[in-house]
């Protein structure tokens, strides 16, 4: 019999008890011990993030910068050459009424392929539609025009709620499948060299799993700092996961609102009507940049603020403003935490968007929508006698379960926490010889106080 020191046989029993220390509980009186059926049953965990077959690229046909991006945007992700959809649309003009955009989405969407979840729009113009009130046209391809989700022409009504979007800091994964709602993101490059950059930028950002770094500002411009509350406290909820740094320039001077001569840089959300500094910050592969400001979405100027694509032209891969005044109301705009946590869990470019924006509707998303730069395998195997589960995907706070059936009865095998900024490396017992099957149940995706299977074996 090998003899263990008294330290070491301690710490080896504590693992095995603990299941090498993971967040999990297994249920007791479950033996590991067999061959029969249950012990060989598989599952396959769900993958997050959507893939170039989801995604429909739309091109303005006749336009030959958006023909191009179109094509190169195909080559680069591998997209089916089913998923690109062209149409006619009016590309000398930086609006598009209600009225026409309402013909425009019936035209794309009878010939968006039945799979497709999400749509990149690949023209520089138009980028926002006009009724009686703005919306930008991503809000608008995904929920169509509807003043629902944008503010009535109005100075009266301009500081007022708006629709919330079904998406937010949800757990949704087949948005169209699930919700009949594509989310949508404008390439927003206006040569086509910036293009390029910006396509290869998001391609060289995949499953690249930077540390960070990300700034979260908040400048001396109180109006627009009003993020500030979210911002202060993700440095050290992310620690020893990214490095996140929160500047506190409420105070002044002016000259400290704006960063200068960072590197790094995977996250940079301030709050400034225009940013200064911006060619000298050097932006990873992958990142997401924005200001809270009225009108940064208002392409191509930002009517008289910086616009949201001079994050691009910087070197960001995506970002997002708005195209009429939505006040400083914060659910107008991302929230740090949201943003950073469903990225960081494996959400692409466009997903993590979309979900950290809880009233979208006068908003505009640009950029590269399938950047993933934690992109995540996760895996489910049997090693040493026991299940092995991997993945980085569980929602922080939230409980998951591994189950077996046994007759018509359910029984838990292990229990998981999500916690943030941690891939789960756990264990769990195998089940009886005589289980029929496994699930693997976690929060629904849009309802996360229900519980729902995520998978199950075959």
């Amino acid at each position: 019999m090998t003899r263990f020191p008294p330290l070491l046989l301690l710490w080896t029993l504590l693992l095995s008890a603990c299941g090498g220390g993971e967040k999990n509980s297994a249920s007791p009186g479950v033996d590991p011990v067999g061959g029969g059926a249950g012990q060989t049953l598989m599952l396959t965990l769900p993958v997050v993030g959507l893939t170039p077959a989801d995604l429909a690229v739309v091109v303005a046909e006749g336009d030959a910068l958006s023909e191009s991006v179109g094509a190169a945007y195909l080559a680069a992700r591998g997209i089916p050459a089913t998923n690109l959809v062209r149409v006619r649309v009016n590309t000398a003009s930086d609006v598009i009424s209600a009225t026409d955009f309402a013909l425009l989405k019936a035209d794309i969407d009878a010939k968006l392929p039945a799979g497709a979840q999400a749509t990149l729009l690949t023209w520089a113009a138009p980028s926002r539609v006009v009724g009686t009130c703005t919306m930008g046209i991503t809000s608008a391809m995904a929920f169509g025009f509807d003043t629902r989700f944008c503010n009535p022409n109005s100075a009266a009504n301009q500081c007022v709620s708006t629709a919330v979007s079904p998406l937010y800091d949800s757990e949704e994964h087949r948005p169209q499948a699930d919700l009949q709602l594509r989310p949508s993101m404008l390439l927003g490059a206006r040569t086509l060299a910036g293009a390029l950059a910006l396509i290869n930028r998001g391609v060289a950002a995949d499953a690249t799993s930077p540390a960070g770094d990300g700034w979260l500002v908040r400048t001396s411009d109180i109006d627009r700092s009003v993020r500030w509350a979210d911002f202060s406290s993700l440095p050290g909820a992310w620690s020893g996961a990214l490095t996140l740094n929160y500047v506190d320039n409420s105070a002044g001077p002016v000259a400290g609102d704006s960063l200068s001569d960072k590197g790094n840089v995977l996250f940079y959300l301030t709050g400034l009507a225009s940013v200064a500094n911006l060619g000298s910050i050097r932006f990873r592969p992958g990142a997401l940049a924005d200001a809270l400001t009225s009108s940064g979405g208002v392409l191509p100027t930002g009517g008289g603020q910086m616009p949201i694509t001079a994050w691009l032209d910087a070197g960001a891969t995506a970002s997002y403003g708005t195209v009429e005044e939505p006040c400083n109301i914060q659910q107008k705009f991302a929230r740090a935490s949201v943003l950073i946590d469903q990225y960081w869990r494996g959400a692409t470019a466009i997903e993590a968007y979309w979900k950290a924006v809880q009233w979208p509707g006068q908003g505009l998303f640009v950029g590269e929508p399938l950047a993933q730069p934690f992109r995540d395998s996760p895996s489910f195997a049997i090693v040493d006698g026991e299940y092995r589960i991997k993945t980085r995907t569980l929602r922080p706070g939230a409980r998951y379960s591994l189950e077996y059936l046994q007759g018509a009865v359910w029984t838990v095998l292990a229990t998981f926490t999500g916690v943030r900024g941690q891939v789960i490396d756990g264990r769990a017992p195998l089940p009886p010889a005589s289980a029929t099957s496994i699930r693997w149940r976690g929060p629904c995706a849009t309802n996360l106080a229900s519980t729902c299977t995520l998978a199950q074996s075959s």
